[in-house]
């Protein structure tokens, strides 16, 4: 085992604080504000009794988004950060991609979308919660953002003597405009498509920097309505400059 450290350009570092700094404050105080919203109506008595259960339910909703957004918004400062520095090893990403399809086998049956794992065997020297992050990642947006009946496919592999993993889906895809961006932090291609589906806007940024943890190479292919392709190659390339 050995230890893998990755640390941001300075100047970089500066400019995420700042921009990141500003978009939390508005991510965090939506969803604040609808819970205090509706408890005011409860403790206030401006809700009727019987529509509490209904307002419950909204905060409960809420309060997991909430959850959810402040745990990706720790674990994305601590990529920045490069504060992340933990004992490398050999993962399977074969392994690895089948522990996270069976992790989202129900949200998959809910959204009506199939999922499956193809290909051989590949390893590669890293951290397994990372690589585990990054293909869960990557396979809940694809369930998230596809249609009923779509399938998506985790495959792994070698690709010129490098290993690989790759998440493909045939959902709605991504305008050429938006794919550049897509791995921005809070960066939303459809704001209330993913407001419904409980995305923090977070996902893929977390993929961009336990990618350059790895010093692994992204390569992002899609299209309006026909799907999108994500590749993570761990051969080296990658990780400089994000």
């Amino acid at each position: 085992m050995y230890e893998r450290e990755y640390t941001p350009r300075p100047e970089a570092t500066e400019e995420m604080r700042r921009e990141f700094t500003a978009n939390v404050s508005h991510e965090l105080k939506t969803p604040i504000t609808s819970i205090s919203g509706y408890a005011e109506m409860m403790v206030t008595g401006m809700a009727r009794r019987e529509d509490w259960p209904k307002l419950a339910e909204k905060i409960y909703s809420e309060s997991r988004r909430l959850i959810a957004l402040i745990d990706d918004i720790i674990r994305l400062s601590r990529l920045d950060e490069g504060s992340i520095s933990e004992p490398a090893a050999q993962v399977d990403l074969a392994a690895a991609a089948r522990r996270c399809a069976d992790r989202l086998e129900v949200e998959a049956a809910r959204c009506r979308v199939n999922v499956t794992v193809s290909g051989p065997g590949a390893s590669v020297m890293g951290s397994a919660q990372l690589i585990d992050e990054m293909i869960t990642n990557l396979c809940d947006n694809a369930i998230k953002y596809n249609r009923e009946g779509g399938r998506v496919v985790i495959r792994t592999g070698e690709r010129d003597g490098c290993p690989y993993f790759s998440v493909e889906d045939n959902g709605i895809g991504i305008a050429p405009e938006h794919l550049g961006r897509v791995f921005e932090r809070f960066y939303r291609v459809d704001k209330s498509r993913s407001k419904d589906t409980g995305g923090t806007g977070l996902g893929l940024s977390i993929v961009k920097h336990a990618a350059a943890w790895h010093h692994a190479s992204i390569e992002a292919e899609s299209a309006p309505e026909k799907g999108t392709k994500i590749s993570i190659i761990f051969d080296g390339k990658g990780g400089e400059q994000v």
